[in-house]
């Protein structure tokens, strides 16, 4: 069987996060959409429209598999049925349903990726309750912690590190060789991707992967891209003073949709934030941004802004490649042209 996953009429409404990848390769729960699809299923998946098979199924790309949907999706894509959201099936229509949904997707991540398991022991140096709940996979090292999976599944991923004094309610994930440092506090529901570093206070919110949240602050109800930096003590709103629903602010002509009364920051991949940034209610910040200055951000920042201006081309691909540098990855030819494609555009 194969399947070709079309992100063409989602793509665009899920700014910032469509403009760097595909659809699929949105994480929400422990994994992309498109990892859920190759745990879920034996097809051949595909998402680039040039080569897609004459016989493959097509499903839209932000449509959230499960073991408890997979065959439902599976007769739409065939033409047999419509698909209707409810308790087992979620679409992301727009960014913030990112977090909104994540407590839902990572419930059934954990059944998917633990069942018929066996987790590692965990230490007795910690702390930790509903035991069942709790997966620690081969070559993670969690000590002198408190995991509380009584709310939901705590899940701590291959060779990932949680170190000492770190504070942990469920529903949570941990990606593969992800550090969460000393003395964290963490809310679920919470998903941490691979190779990202994080700290201080984090509730309700998804950081893709290859990014950090290392130090003290908070980031609540939010969306953090690849290969991001949020500076020591930068925090976020997530609720209004007035306790009133948020808006953000959804492209430059200043267009705005409500995203319910609790709606923090969206921030897309490659973005920095310089120490002590605070983020208004409701931020939306584009690609390949550097945030800093004594003024907060506005609602909306778009792609390569540097501070109040914009930011050369050539000086974004090298601070880029600077920070790849310090995971000991590079940047590709097809980043390069695919960020060069963006910056063009958005001239």
């Amino acid at each position: 069987m194969n399947i070709f996953l079309d992100d063409s009429k989602c793509r665009e409404q899920l700014f910032p996060f469509s403009l760097t990848r595909h659809a699929a390769d949105i994480r929400i729960g422990i994994l992309t959409i498109k990892e859920k699809w190759r745990n879920l299923s034996s097809a051949t998946i595909f998402t680039n429209e040039k080569n897609i098979p004459a016989d493959a199924l097509l499903v839209n790309a932000n449509i959230i598999p499960t073991e408890k949907n997979i065959d439902t999706l599976l007769k739409a894509a065939a033409g047999k049925i419509a698909v209707m959201e409810n308790d087992d099936i979620k679409i992301i229509h727009h960014p913030w349903q990112i977090f909104q949904l994540n407590d839902w997707a990572l419930r059934r991540d954990f059944e998917l990726l633990t069942k018929n398991r066996a987790s590692q022991k965990i230490s007795n140096t910690n702390k930790y309750s509903n035991e069942k709940d709790i997966f620690i996979e081969e070559g993670a090292v969690v000590e002198h912690s408190f995991l509380n999976a009584t709310a939901g599944p705590v899940y701590i991923g291959k060779n990932a590190e949680v170190m000492e004094g770190s504070m942990i309610r469920g529903p949570f994930s941990l990606g593969e060789n992800s550090v969460l440092k000393m003395g964290s506090k963490i809310y679920g529901a919470t998903s941490i991707g691979p190779y990202c570093i994080a700290g201080g206070e984090i509730k309700n919110s998804v950081i893709f992967g290859y990014s950090n949240k290392a130090h003290d602050g908070y980031l609540g109800d939010s969306v953090v891209g690849e290969w991001c930096n949020l500076g020591a003590g930068s925090s976020n709103s997530n609720i209004k003073n007035t306790g009133g629903e948020v808006k953000y602010v959804i492209n430059q002509n200043r267009d705005t949709l409500t995203a319910g009364n609790k709606a923090g920051l969206l921030m897309g991949d490659y973005s920095r934030s310089a120490i002590n940034t605070s983020f208004n209610t409701g931020t939306i910040i584009g690609v390949c941004c550097n945030i800093f200055g004594s003024i907060s951000p506005g609602k909306y920042t778009g792609n390569f802004s540097w501070g109040s201006e914009r930011y050369i081309f050539e000086k974004a691909l090298k601070d880029i490649a600077n920070w790849k540098k310090m995971k000991q990855q590079v940047l590709t030819d097809k980043e390069m042209e695919m960020l060069q494609q963006l910056y063009l555009s958005n001239q």
